[in-house]
């Protein structure tokens, strides 16, 4: 019987040997904005302006009730005073899971700029007027996609899919008002600590975390409610 398994390739790259040298930039406390979300906002325009593909991408990390973890990549649409804003699908798994267990991790990986921030904090819904306003934002395709999928549950196969979209598209031609899905929203994660990570020459990384150290709803904007620390690489 023969085995499934392929040959190993010699020739293949071996993962040990893949390194680069992180020699990009530093980052010490003096350079570092009065607010975290104002950091943020700094690197992110360097981000966008460096000609990066989705610099919005950030993989969200989400645990069950049990502590199971998964992950995947979803886009940031929106950071202001109250904190990082995406919208998805309320019945996803991620959407089941924040509802469980709000507690939730961001992370974003430029690493053609040899940076990453990764922000940790409670995950809430955003209110419904926004959702709406964003969602008739959206192109169309984009509205009528958001009817087509029941995110992460079991399909047949393609077919069903393509099928029910084309359904939608044809009663929702261009110029018809689509509906948002109230099974459709978004979530704001509120952080505790945004951490912006420098690659360093010897893995000797750059790592400033600005902690909250204001409870509630303070404003996250007002460098007073952070503290920064310097972490070990």
């Amino acid at each position: 019987m023969s085995s499934s398994v392929p040959p190993s390739d010699e020739t293949s790259p071996s993962a040990p040997a893949l390194r680069i040298s992180y020699t990009l930039g530093t980052l010490g406390e003096k350079d570092l904005h009065a607010s975290p979300l104002e950091q943020f906002r700094f690197w992110f325009r360097d981000a966008v302006e460096s000609g990066l593909q989705e610099p919005n991408a950030m993989v969200l990390a989400t645990a069950d009730a049990q502590g199971r973890p998964s992950t995947r990549t979803v886009l940031l649409k929106d950071v202001d005073d109250r904190g990082f804003v995406f919208y998805t699908n309320l019945e996803s798994r991620k959407s089941r899971e924040l509802a469980q267990n709000p507690a939730v991790s961001c992370l974003f990986p430029w690493l053609a700029l040899h940076r990453q921030v990764v922000v940790v904090g409670l995950a809430e819904l955003v209110p419904r007027d926004e959702v709406e306003e964003y969602f008739r934002s959206r192109p169309q395709g984009s509205r009528i996609g958001a009817w087509t999928s029941r995110q992460s549950t079991v399909i047949d196969d393609r077919d069903d899919l393509d099928r029910r979209y084309a359904e939608l598209a044809q009663q929702y031609p261009d110029g018809v008002d689509v509906p948002v899905p109230e099974f459709w929203g978004g979530w704001l994660v509120r952080p505790e600590t945004i951490e912006f990570w420098q690659g360093r020459e010897s893995r000797l990384h750059d790592r400033l975390q600005f902690r909250r150290v204001a409870v509630g709803d303070a404003d996250l904007a007002e460098p007073a409610h952070w503290v920064v620390e310097r972490l070990s690489p």
